[in-house]
């Protein structure tokens, strides 16, 4: 990968100590496997907002794709189409939205994912237009009234054609500060829970809040009848020190468990996966997917089509194995008595995890030039 493409995609806000949490609290969930149960057939599809999906989880929205490679989110859609996945589209994609759509099947189901432009109209256009074009569900992003300081990404000048930010009067774009920076002028700040009820008026797609971090905020998305939300911190790129997503899934599952309204939602979470039993932990928890964004990312950049259909093989290979060493064969039977979860708020008490470790790219030091002698 270039340079700029590995800081924008690798890159979390300030410290990026909530980047790697995210990794590190599934380290503090231990399973409680059954024994002696016929696991000869193991089943691991799903169903997600009324769409079947071959595996419990989704190829979640990430922007730039051609930063990776040429043919940047078409790989994704092609991959996703091969293996029966759910592909979420982008609002800040490389690849126009039309072409991300063209290049699945008749059979792919796809989602969009949106920054609300704090152009109602434009906001308008785009919906009803995803609609037209079959999308499945509407994920409105709500963790970025201002982005996070990914301080990787801000380090290099973004200088690959603008995306499509959704800015019709042709503005100037901040070219100084990273990819982040540069294409996300339009976001609307003033978003808020009143403008809920204006997008249910626009389209019939079921709604997904994605980027909730508080089983309270969960509570109130049921009582203005969204149909699911995401927990999520962004993938470690916007408020430092936010908790993961799993602890959060936990406290949230028992609210809404306490006032029987776990059905009345459909509960999502990302951030941090990179193998599948951290998939079935959170499905054992209550989640009803999880969305996977960076390994899918690297795996496009190296390899194309191929690595990501190899990346999703690799998932479904381990859902398959660790379904039957838990003692299962369809994924309703997880439930929260297969995970041990006493540690997960334990935030010193984390497993050394050498691999990752040795993978993680710090903030690069300066080379300092040695003083000449006067």
């Amino acid at each position: 990968m270039e340079k700029a493409g590995w800081a924008y995609y690798s890159s979390g806000a300030d410290d990026e100590i909530t980047l790697r949490e995210n990794h590190h609290a599934f380290h503090r969930v231990w399973f409680r496997p059954k024994i002696l149960i016929d696991v000869t057939n193991v089943d691991f599809s799903t169903t997600m907002l009324g769409s079947k999906s071959s595996v419990p989880f989704y190829i979640t929205a990430t922007a730039l794709g051609r930063l990776g490679h040429p043919d940047g989110e078409t790989v994704l859609t092609q991959a996703a189409g091969k293996h029966g996945v759910i592909q979420m589209i982008p609002t800040l994609a490389s690849c126009s939205f039309d072409e991300i759509i063209d290049a699945a099947t008749d059979k792919q189901t796809q989602w969009m994912q949106l920054y609300v432009n704090s152009d109602r109209e434009t906001t308008k256009q785009i919906v009803q237009h995803a609609e037209k074009r079959g999308i499945k569900g509407l994920w409105i992003t709500v963790d970025a009234p201002q982005l996070g300081r990914r301080e990787k990404d801000m380090r290099s000048k973004y200088d690959e054609e603008v995306a499509d930010v959704q800015d019709e009067d042709g503005g100037e774009v901040d070219r100084s500060q990273g990819a982040a920076r540069a294409i996300s002028s339009f976001i609307d700040v003033s978003l808020s829970w009143k403008d809920i009820a204006w997008f249910k008026s626009i389209t019939k797609m079921p709604i997904v809040l994605k980027g909730v971090q508080r089983y309270e905020d969960v509570l109130l998305a049921v009582e203005h009848g969204v149909e699911g939300v995401v927990l999520s911190n962004h993938g470690g790129r916007q408020l430092e020190f936010s908790r993961s997503s799993i602890e959060v899934l936990v406290e949230t599952m028992a609210a809404l468990r306490a006032r029987g309204w776990q059905d009345r939602i459909e509960v999502y979470v990302d951030g941090g996966v990179k193998r599948a039993t951290d998939i079935l932990k959170c499905i054992a928890l209550g989640a009803k997917g999880v969305g996977i964004g960076r390994p899918f990312l690297y795996a496009m950049s190296t390899y194309g089509v191929e690595g990501v259909s190899k990346a999703i093989q690799l998932l479904k290979d381990e859902l398959e194995m660790n379904m039957r060493l838990l003692g299962v064969t369809d994924l309703t039977q997880l439930n929260p008595t297969f995970v041990d979860v006493r540690s997960l708020s334990a935030h010193n008490s984390i497993p050394a995890d050498h691999l990752s470790l040795t993978v993680y790219e710090p903030m690069t030091v300066p080379k300092f030039k040695t003083a000449s002698k006067l």
